[in-house]
């Protein structure tokens, strides 16, 4: 009986899978989630197919998309769980896609890592001045602490700065100056990038560390690795925008 159910629940997965296969319907189900509801004429006009066809696919989508009393289409609780499944799997894609890629890709130039770092840099050092500043509206004491003490706004920024980095690039490659210029971390063994990964390759940016991590990379002589703590971490940094 175990055996049966479990063939059961397969059996149920996959023709959900393949309901969801077709790029069709996943259009369907992404513009109703967009648009919270449509007529049978606004999918027509939206995906440009025959009426033939658009019903066979919403008969397709039935556990997902349910019509209201004005006879319009919206997606059931079912339908809302799938277009997050749509979205998982199109992040995944990307994701692999990217890593695919990734050896083919060209590297970034050193002007273009430069520039995303300094977009980084000056975000950071805003937020540093953001917390000696919202302080001394509190306590001129604490204001005079922080802004006074240079090491410590010299900590807080490299903390900051390491931290930001480290989840941003962690979470996708990307901090928000090399998605502006348009780069990415990968890593070199062609899996999926680490917060463990991003960590050990952002110490390199920590300020007093930074120099000589460059010098060690340019010594490396491998265009790979323009800094020393890639290298060490198996990271490098590849161009999107070719």
């Amino acid at each position: 009986m175990h055996g049966l159910n479990m063939a059961i629940n397969q059996e149920n997965v996959s023709r959900v899978l393949s309901v969801l296969s077709h790029p069709l319907r996943r259009d369907i189900l992404l513009y109703l989630s967009n648009n919270g509801e449509a007529s049978f004429t606004d999918l027509l006009n939206f995906l440009k197919v025959d009426t033939g066809k658009l019903s066979f696919h919403l008969r397709a989508l039935s556990p997902f998309v349910e019509q209201t009393q004005s006879s319009k289409y919206k997606l059931s609780r079912a339908g809302e769980s799938a277009v997050r499944i749509i979205h998982d799997v199109e992040g995944w894609a990307e994701a692999a896609d990217v890593q695919g890629k990734a050896s083919s890709l060209p590297l970034a130039s050193f002007q273009k890592r430069m520039f995303a770092f300094l977009i980084d840099l000056g975000l950071i050092l805003a937020i540093t001045m953001t917390i000696t500043i919202i302080p001394s509206l509190i306590s001129p004491d604490i204001a005079t602490f922080l802004t006074n003490s240079v090491s410590g706004s010299l900590f807080i920024t490299i903390g900051l700065l390491w931290l930001y980095s480290t989840l941003l690039e962690g979470f996708n490659g990307q901090s928000l100056g090399k998605r502006i210029i348009g780069l990415k971390v990968v890593r070199t063994d062609g899996k999926k990038m680490s917060y463990d990964h991003a960590a050990v390759r952002n110490f390199g940016k920590v300020l007093p560390l930074l120099p000589f991590d460059l010098l060690f990379g340019w010594r490396i002589k491998n265009t790979t690795f323009l800094r020393y703590f890639d290298k060490f971490a198996g990271t490098t940094v590849i161009n999107l925008r070719t």
